[in-house]
C-alpha cells in the first residue's frame, strides 16, 4: 500500500507532502514528494491529513464502557478497541487500588492477554500511595509499601507488570523502588505528598516515570518543589501529562514540554466513562459521576480520570496549547516506545518499523489507524 500526500511525522520533523509504503505489515519506504504507485500496489491519497506513528498509552484504565480494573477478559477487549480506533495501538492496562486479593485476580486475568498481545502489559497504580494526595483511589485499600505484597502482585501477573506507582515518602518505599527496578519493571512516583529531597532518592533509588506530573501530588513551591520541580530537573524522568482540557492548563503543558521536551509522555488516564453517554461509572472499587464528560469522584470535587482519547490530548496540546506537533508526536509515541523498551519496533516512522500509523483528518480527528497489515477507518 501507498500512502501519498499528507503531512508525516518523521523523526527530526514533518514531510510535507510525504510519502510512506507499507508491505508485510511493515514500514517499507518513506520520503518526501509524490511517488508513483508499483504495479498492482493499492493507493492512498490523502492530501490535507496528517500521519503520525501509532500512539502508546502508558496510563489508561479504560474507555469505551470497558475497564481494565476488573481484568474481565470482554471488559478489556472492549476497552481496547474503543482506544485502538482512537489511535492508540499499543497500551498498558492500569490497575487503581483496590483489595488485595482483587488485585492479584485482576492481573492473573490480564496476564493471559498480555501474553496474547492484546495489551503491552500493566501498570500498577497503587496499592502503595499516599493517603494526603490519593486523588480517586480508594483510601481504605491502600497499603504501606511491603516487599512481600509486591512479590505477590508481581508474581500473579507473571511477567506483565511493566510499572507501579509509589509514593515515595511512604516508609519503607525506597527500598520498594529498588525492588521493583530489581524485578525489570519500571518504577513510578505520584499520588504523593514527597519533597524535592524524597522524590530525589526516589530518582537515584532507579524511579523514572512521574506519574501524571503535576496531579495527585505536592504542588512545586518555590522553596519546596516537589516531585514537579525533581522530574523536571532529572534527565532520566519521564513526565507523564494527561492533556484532555481539564487536568492542566495549556500553559502547565507548554511549560513542561519546554523543560523536559524529550521526555514527555502524553497519556490519557482515561476511564470507561470515555467515549460514552454522561452518568455513573466505577473506577474499581469508586463511584465516579460524569458530567458534560468531565468525570469526579461521586459526591466530590475530585477528578478521576478523564474521558479523552491520546487522539484527544494530541488534538488538544497541538491545537489548544500551540505544541509543535513533532515534539507531541514524540510524547504520544516515541517516549512511550522507550520507556517500554519497543522502540525498535514502534513509536516513530522509519524503514522496517512495524506498520502502526495514526492518519488524522484536518480537524486532527483519527480518520484512520493502520497496525501491522489491518486498515482501520475510524468510527465516527
Amino acid at each position: 500500500m501507498l500512502l501519498t500526500g499528507a503531512k508525516v511525522v518523521v523523526p527530526g520533523g514533518v514531510l510535507d507532502p510525504g510519502w510512506l509504503r507499507l508491505a508485510l505489515g511493515r514500514i517499507a519506504a518513506v520520503g518526501s514528494g509524490r511517488p508513483s504507485p508499483e504495479r498492482g500496489e493499492q493507493h492512498r491519497e490523502l492530501t490535507g491529513r496528517t500521519i503520525l506513528p501509532g500512539f502508546i498509552d502508558l496510563h489508561v484504565h479504560g474507555g469505551g464502557g470497558g475497564t481494565y480494573t476488573g481484568g474481565d477478559p470482554v471488559e478489556v477487549r472492549r476497552a481496547r478497541a474503543f482506544h485502538r480506533s482512537g489511535g492508540t495501538t499499543r497500551s498498558l492496562a492500569s490497575l487503581v487500588t483496590a483489595p488485595l486479593d482483587d488485585l492479584l485476580s485482576a492481573l492473573a486475568s490480564l496476564a493471559e492477554l498480555a501474553e496474547s498481545g492484546l495489551i503491552a502489559g500493566v501498570h500498577l497504580e497503587g496499592p502503595f500511595l499516599s493517603h494526603d494526595f490519593c486523588g480517586a483511589q480508594d483510601p481504605r485499600y491502600l497499603l504501606a509499601p511491603d516487599a512481600e505484597v509486591l512479590n505477590r502482585l508481581i508474581a500473579a501477573g507473571r511477567g506483565s507488570v511493566r510499572m507501579v506507582t509509589v509514593a515515595p515518602e511512604l516508609p519503607g518505599a525506597i527500598e520498594l523502588i529498588r525492588r521493583i527496578v530489581d524485578v525489570g519493571a519500571i518504577a513510578a512516583i505520584g499520588h504523593s505528598n514527597a519533597t524535592y529531597a524524597t522524590a530525589t532518592s526516589a530518582i537515584d533509588a532507579g524511579a523514572s516515570v512521574a506519574t501524571h506530573l503535576c496531579n495527585g501530588m505536592r504542588p512545586i513551591h518555590k522553596r519546596e518543589p516537589g516531585i514537579v520541580g525533581a522530574a523536571l530537573e532529572r534527565q532520566e524522568v519521564v513526565c507523564e501529562l494527561i492533556a484532555d482540557g481539564h487536568h492542566l492548563h495549556p500553559a502547565v503543558l507548554r511549560l513542561v514540554f519546554t523543560t523536559a521536551s524529550e521526555r514527555v509522555a502524553l497519556v490519557t488516564d482515561a476511564i470507561s466513562a470515555a467515549g460514552v453517554e454522561d452518568g455513573r461509572y466505577r473506577l474499581g472499587p469508586a463511584s465516579v459521576q460524569v458530567v458534560h464528560g468531565v468525570a469526579h469522584l461521586e459526591g466530590t470535587q475530585t477528578l478521576a480520570g478523564s474521558t479523552t482519547t491520546l487522539a484527544g490530548a494530541v488534538r488538544h496540546a497541538v491545537i489548544d496549547a500551540g505544541l509543535p506537533l513533532a515534539a507531541v508526536a514524540r510524547a504520544a509515541s516515541a517516549v512511550p516506545a522507550q520507556l517500554l523498551g519497543i522502540s525498535h519496533d514502534v513509536g516513530t516512522i522509519e524503514v522496517g518499523k512495524v506498520a502502526d500509523i495514526v492518519v488524522l483528518d484536518t480537524q486532527f480527528a483519527v480518520e484512520a489507524v493502520f497496525s501491522g497489515e489491518e486498515w482501520q477507518p475510524a468510527v465516527r
